[in-house]
This record gives structure tokens, sequence and C-alpha cells, in this order.
């Protein structure tokens, strides 16, 4: 049996010792709390009512950040200066400022256009896929700067991209079965067995009513913001349930005009990180 010291504890026949801490373990514990009575008074610590002790070292980490903040802008300053002051095309013949240029734009891509292009802006259904070479308002810099500047269908700004196509289903422009033709010759265009309506039907109705913006092959127009019909991309969807809905009651997308609320820098920046995605012209 064991003759050290119990606490005089048992429990079915087991006895708790009464072991002491070592020595080591103890001195490391008391100097603990003394660095934290000392971190509580040199630093910023004890919560008050409407704020907290500010501790003698007046330490702030905010002020911290501002002060790096600060610095970073400071070693910035002067390439931020030659982009502004800079057109897109000397942008991009300068290694230095395009890189710096697309490296500005991709991280403001992912705050404030990501949300709907996606994080590696392939898109989604009624947002446009920036990586392939399909652009309804064109993929040159100033056309792409344009669009970023300006917006789509934004109402605020006066010199946004804007198009319309009629509701040729909806406003009674159309019968069921033209649509269903319609549709038909489009899925023609593209290469694709029409499953539902007469293709040559439609190719008069298309002449009639969808021709003159979309081209006489389905090229597209960029002027007008009248998308390609003939490739394989639509933004909308390329089931025939989808064209049809769409030739019926079309969906118009909208795009903020990103030039009033980031400034010119940052949409050069993302003018040269969309256009150096693949895509760009």
């Amino acid at each position: 049996m064991s003759e050290q010291e119990t606490t005089g504890h048992e429990w079915d026949g087991i006895r708790e010792l009464n072991t002491p801490l070592p020595r080591w373990w103890l001195w490391t514990f008391y100097l603990t709390i003394l660095w934290g009575i000392g971190y509580c008074i040199a630093y910023p610590a004890i919560p008050l009512v409407t704020g907290n002790t500010a501790g003698l070292l007046g330490y702030s980490s905010r002020a911290e950040l501002e002060q790096t903040m600060a610095m970073v802008a400071d070693e910035r300053r002067e390439i931020i200066e030659r982009i502004a002051s800079s057109d897109l095309a000397t942008i991009r013949g300068d290694e230095e400022l395009a890189q710096f240029a697309i490296a500005g734009g991709a991280a403001a891509f992912r705050v404030h256009c990501s949300q709907c292009h996606g994080s590696g802006a392939v898109g989604s259904v009624g947002y446009p896929n920036l990586n392939d070479d399909d652009w309804i308002w064109g993929g040159s810099l100033e056309e792409i700067h344009q669009t970023i500047s300006a917006g789509v269908r934004d109402e605020a700004n006066d010199d946004s991209r804007f198009s319309e196509m009629p509701a040729f289903g909806a406003d009674g422009i159309l019968e069921a079965a033209d649509i269903r033709d319609v549709t038909a010759h489009l899925l023609a265009l593209g290469g694709r067995e029409p499953v539902t309506g007469d293709a040559n039907f439609g190719s008069e109705i298309y002449a009639e009513q969808c021709e003159v913006c979309h081209g006489e092959g389905g090229e597209g127009m960029r002027d007008l913001g009248a998308p390609a019909l003939a490739d394989a991309i639509w933004l909308y969807g390329s089931d025939p349930d989808s064209i049809m809905a769409q030739v019926r009651q079309p969906s118009h997308g909208v795009m903020p005009a990103w030039g009033a609320r980031l400034g010119d820098t940052v949409v050069k920046q993302l003018t040269l990180y969309v256009h150096s995605l693949g895509g760009g012209e």
C-alpha cells in the first residue's frame, strides 16, 4: 500500500493520492499570471462601458493597420498614377504596368464581379462567360472598357449599353407555331437537327423579323448588342424550350455602370484582366 498522503476520497477501494504539482509547473503558472497582468497594463485589454483600457504603451492594432495600408499606398502611388495617365494599349504594352493592372483587376473582379460572372469568370445562365471569344458588345480593350464603365441597361447612366429584343410572343407579333418554326431555323443555323417546327418556314420569319439585328447568317451585330445565333453559345439556354421562351418573352440582363462606382483607374485594371482571360480580341 502506498505511504503517500491521500485526499481522503475513495471510490470502490481506489484512493485519490494527494500528489503535489511539480515546482517548475507551479512557477511557470505564476509567471503566466504575472505576464497576463503586465499585458493588461501595457496593452488595450480590459473592456469598459464605451470602450476599453488604452494600455500604457498606447498600442492600437487599427492604427498599425492604417499605417501599413498607408505605406502600401505610398509604394503603389507611382504605378497607379502611371496607369491613370496611360491609355489601355500603352498599359498592355508595358510589362510592369500590365502585370500590376491585371493583378489589381483580378482582385477587383473577385470583389465586384464574381457574384454574377463566377470566380473563374465562366458565367452562368443569364451571365456571360468572359473566357470565350463570344462578345455581345465587342471584345477589344476599348469595347470591354466601355461596357464595364457604362454598364448594360443601367438606366442611371446615359452612356450605358442598351438593346431590347421585342417580346414576339407576349406582344402578339408571332403565333406559337411561328415561334416553333423560328426555333427550328435557329437550331439549324447552329448545325443542330430541329426537334420541333419547320426550319424552312422559320427561315422566312427570321428574315422578316430577326435578320435586321442578328444578321442574315445569325452572326449577330455588336453595334446593336444583338448576340450571334449560329454558334453553340447561348446566354439563356440552348435547348428548344429555352430558345422559344426567349423569343416569346426575352430576358434582358442588366450590369451596373462601374465607372462612377470604382473610378477609371480600377476600370482600366478590370479591362486588362478580363481581356487577359483568353477571349479578348
